[in-house]
C-alpha cells in the first residue's frame, strides 16, 4: 500500500514538473513575447488607472512594436523636463489628455484604440529608433503593419488643439471622439468683471456722459479691433495654435516656419508693427 502511495505521489510530481518544463518551453520559443489577450487585458487594466499610458522603451517595445497586436495606438513623444525647455510640450499634453479622457468616457471606447506618452528622459532610446530629434511628436501605430507618413500628425500645419487631434484620429482609425472640455469660468468671470467695471465707470460719470460722444475715441476703438483681427486673432481662436515653439536647433521659435502656420507671439508682433506704421 505504501508503495502505492510513493507511486503515486512521484507521478504527480512528474507531471508538475513535466508541465512547468512544457510551459517554460513555449514561452522560449514564443521568445518571451505574451500572447494577444495578456497584452490587451494589461493596457485596459493600465487605462483603468490612467487615461494616457506612461510607457519606457521596454513597454513601448512590448505593447507597441512587437506582434501580435490587434489595437491601434496612438502615442505622443514629447519632453515635458523643465530643464528640456520644451514650451509647446504642456500646452499639447493638457490637449493631448483632454482627447483621451473624452474616448475614454465615451460610447466608442474599446479595446481597439490606446493612448500612451513616451517622454524622452524616460524612452531616449525609443527616439533614437524613430529618428526623432523633436518634440512634441504624435504618431499613429496601426493594429498591423509600420506607420506611414500620414499615420505621423503635421503640428507645424494644423496645430495641437483637441478638436484637430480628435479629426486627426478619426481619418486615421474611422473612430470618433467628441471632446469634452472641463468648464472653464475664466472667460465669464473675465466678462462679468469688465461689466461690472464699465458699469461702474459710467455710473460715476453719469452727470458728464460728454465722452461717449467722442469721435476720436470711437475711431481709436475701431483702430485697435482692425489691427487686432488683421494680426491673426480669429485665427488663434479657430486653430489654437502654442504661443511659441522648440525650433529644429534647440532654441525658441518666435514665427512659424511655415506660410500655412502662425503663432501666438506673431500675432502681437503684427500688431505692434501696424501701431508703428
Amino acid at each position: 500500500m505504501k508503495i502505492l502511495i510513493k507511486i503515486a505521489v512521484l507521478t504527480a510530481i512528474s507531471l508538475c514538473l513535466f508541465s512547468f518544463v512544457n510551459s517554460q518551453a513555449s514561452k522560449n520559443a514564443r521568445g518571451g513575447q505574451q500572447s494577444l489577450s495578456e497584452k490587451v487585458q494589461q493596457m485596459l487594466d493600465m487605462n483603468t488607472k490612467r487615461p494616457v499610458l506612461r510607457f519606457n522603451g521596454n513597454k513601448f517595445r512590448d505593447f507597441v512594436k512587437s506582434p501580435p497586436r490587434n489595437y491601434s495606438v496612438i502615442v505622443m513623444f514629447t519632453a515635458m523636463a523643465p530643464a528640456r525647455q520644451c514650451v509647446i510640450c504642456r500646452h499639447a499634453h493638457d490637449e493631448y489628455t483632454i482627447v483621451a479622457n473624452s474616448y475614454r468616457y465615451s460610447q466608442t471606447y474599446s479595446n481597439k484604440l490606446f493612448f500612451a506618452m513616451v517622454d524622452f528622459d524616460e524612452g531616449s532610446d525609443v527616439f533614437q529608433m524613430l529618428r526623432l530629434n523633436t518634440a512634441p511628436v504624435f504618431i499613429h501605430f496601426p493594429p498591423k503593419g509600420k506607420p506611414k507618413p500620414a499615420d505621423t500628425m503635421d503640428i507645424q500645419r494644423v496645430g495641437v488643439s483637441a478638436e484637430v487631434i480628435g479629426k486627426w484620429i478619426q481619418e486615421r482609425t474611422d473612430i470618433q471622439i467628441r471632446i469634452f472640455r472641463p468648464p472653464n469660468y475664466s472667460a465669464t468671470v473675465a466678462i462679468l468683471m469688465l461689466s461690472l467695471f464699465v458699469g461702474g465707470f459710467l455710473y460715476l460719470r453719469r452727470n458728464n456722459l460728454d465722452f461717449l460722444y467722442n469721435k476720436q475715441m470711437w475711431a481709436l476703438i475701431a483702430v485697435v479691433f482692425c489691427f487686432a483681427m488683421v494680426s491673426g486673432q480669429m485665427w488663434n481662436h479657430i486653430r489654437s495654435p502654442p504661443f511659441v515653439h522648440k525650433s529644429q536647433n534647440g532654441g525658441i521659435a518666435y514665427i512659424h516656419g511655415s506660410s500655412q502656420g502662425q503663432l501666438v507671439i506673431e500675432t502681437y508682433i503684427v500688431m505692434f508693427l501696424s501701431k508703428c506704421k
